[in-house]
């Protein structure tokens, strides 16, 4: 071991800080939205709720709150709702991002390799009416002027939280 990375790490300290639950969702919060999500999902799929999500110009911060829901924190898979890398294997697809020109055929291309029923969901001020990049020559400006979008997720971007509460609203429908 070199004796230099011992002597920084002495130097240094701790450089890690403990986590503070009043910063996090709070548990109990987190597993009552999560058990009637589970319950709802297997009421009306009888399994588990699969979703393909596509980013199509996205700046990147719905991405990382859609992320942060598979995390250890949230766990949204524990709910019963699986992120998929096929559409084929997906029974909805989540959008982020006002829809870029070159991302267009490819998200078209994505919708009709599902399997029916399926659904859209659109995630952030982006996805709906292209937000800030509305008036772009580059965008075809939100999600609904390309895809018939069942469900918007609003915020910018949305919390994990968010992401949750809007679908246990949308599946209890």
């Amino acid at each position: 071991m070199n004796i230099n990375i011992l002597k920084n790490s002495f130097r240094k300290g701790r450089v890690t800080l403990p986590v503070d639950p009043a910063g996090m969702a709070s548990s109990p919060e987190l597993d009552k939205l999560g058990a009637e999500l589970k319950r709802t999902i297997r009421d009306r799929f009888g399994r588990s709720l699969h979703i393909r999500q596509v980013d199509t110009g996205s700046c990147g911060a719905c991405e990382s709150e859609i992320i942060a829901c598979s995390n250890p924190l949230y766990d949204i898979q524990r709910f019963g709702i699986d992120f998929v890398a096929s559409p084929r294997h997906a029974d909805a697809l989540m959008v982020t991002g006002p829809v870029s020109r070159n991302m267009e055929l490819a998200l078209k291309k994505t919708y009709e390799a599902m399997p029916g029923p399926k659904f859209v969901i659109g995630v952030g001020s982006c996805a709906k009416g292209g937000y800030l990049f509305k008036d772009s020559y580059y965008t075809r400006g939100g999600l609904e002027n390309v895809l018939p979008v069942t469900l918007h997720i609003p915020g910018c971007p949305p919390s994990p939280m968010a992401i949750m509460s809007s679908l246990l609203s949308f599946l209890k429908k």
